[in-house]
């Protein structure tokens, strides 16, 4: 009876004992000098518990403080050193490891990963790992040239340029520029900052350079030659993408919606259709103006004739009138009398060849003009 009760003492205590969440945290981290360093602590969630209080403390002196604090109101960084320089982990869960930036020498210390959570009981369970942060100061890594030109190495005459020479490692850091000989011979130092800046480049400025670059620990590391070229500002610079010379249609590219397109085909269909219809019309007021003129001078021609024929008979030789109007073959010797008679007979004449042109709805009015001489 009594090994049973032991028996059931020590499950009660394995349960206790690893039933609960378990951080997991490495003994010691090295981070780099004026670099960034992460300090792992995780733990696996279990159902049931959840996650209450995280705490980051650092040890100073022989009592640790506490520097970081996430409850239920948020995130608290407690010392105003570690502000801007201290994230903790919180997309993933049970991820909440320490991020530390811009290490400084005195950043030396054990750090202290502690969490709370609740268990389904409603009870509170406390855990914590203590690493040990050291740091170290690293050898200048080898340097990379850049340019802030959209031209590259590539630059147009009386360009402000600059090229720039970036390496990583514990600081201070220390750069030098050069620029490669030919004939085998040593390059010329030409600057010693990080920074090559020519404010007005020209064409003598054209050759190889390189930098430099050494920190207080290591050797001195070099960059990769880069070829600086300034081109002539009267010869025309090629970039280094050029898009394949294409042919386009006048309304291609433009972005004109088939909307704008058809109303625009509409309304020149509607002028043409609009011209065509003034010419016609005009074409047609002409023919109809043409025939009404034919028609007056007809009638003036008529009208004259009748008023001719009357003047004659009215201004003759003799002031008396002609004792019969029955033509006749009847001679005169009188010269006025003769020369009337020629008179009327080419105006008969005239009058006759004219109602033959005029057209059959002025016959009628010559005949009444006839009956009435």
């Amino acid at each position: 009876m009594g090994l049973l009760l032991g028996l059931l003492f020590l499950g009660h205590l394995t349960v206790v004992t690893y039933g609960h969440p378990i951080l997991e945290a490495p003994e010691s981290v090295t981070g780099p000098w004026k670099g960034d360093v992460n300090i792992p602590c995780t733990y696996g969630p279990l159902q049931g518990y959840t996650q209450v209080m995280v705490k980051w403390l650092v040890q100073r002196g022989w009592d640790p403080v506490t520097i970081f604090l996430r409850d239920s109101s948020g995130d608290h960084i407690q010392l105003a050193k570690y502000r801007g320089r201290l994230q903790v982990n919180h997309e993933v869960p049970g991820d909440v490891s320490l991020q530390l930036n811009t290490l400084e020498m005195d950043d030396r210390s054990h750090y202290t990963c502690e969490v709370t959570w609740q268990t389904p009981s409603g009870n509170q369970v406390v855990r914590d790992k203590i690493i040990d942060l050291r740091i170290q100061k690293v050898s200048v890594s080898k340097p990379t040239v850049t340019t802030g030109s959209g031209y590259g190495f590539t630059v147009p005459q009386g360009m402000r340029i600059s090229l720039q020479c970036q390496a990583w490692g514990s600081p201070p850091i220390s750069y030098v520029w050069y620029k490669e000989q030919t004939n085998n011979q040593e390059p010329i130092k030409v600057a010693v900052l990080s920074t090559l800046l020519f404010k007005h480049a020209m064409v003598a400025d054209s050759g190889s350079y390189f930098c430099a670059a050494k920190g207080r620990v290591g050797s001195e590391q070099r960059s990769n030659i880069v070829k600086f070229v300034v081109k002539d500002s009267s010869k025309p610079l090629k970039t280094k993408t050029e898009a394949p010379t294409t042919m386009q249609s006048p309304l291609e590219g433009k972005g004109l919606p088939v909307f704008s397109i058809v109303l625009i085909i509409s309304l020149c269909c509607i002028v043409v259709f609009i011209m065509a219809y003034v010419m016609v019309c005009r074409k047609t007021s002409q023919q109809e103006h043409v025939y009404e003129v034919a028609r007056i001078h007809t009638r003036q021609a008529r009208n004259s004739g009748e008023n001719w024929r009357v003047a004659i008979f009215t201004s003759g030789c003799s002031s008396e009138e002609p004792s019969s109007q029955t033509p006749g073959n009847d001679y005169s010797d009188d010269t006025c009398l003769g020369q009337e008679y020629q008179i009327i007979t080419q105006i008969n004449s005239d009058y006759t060849h004219l109602l033959h042109t005029v057209s059959p709805d002025y016959e009628l009015l010559a005949t009444k003009d006839e009956r009435v001489c």
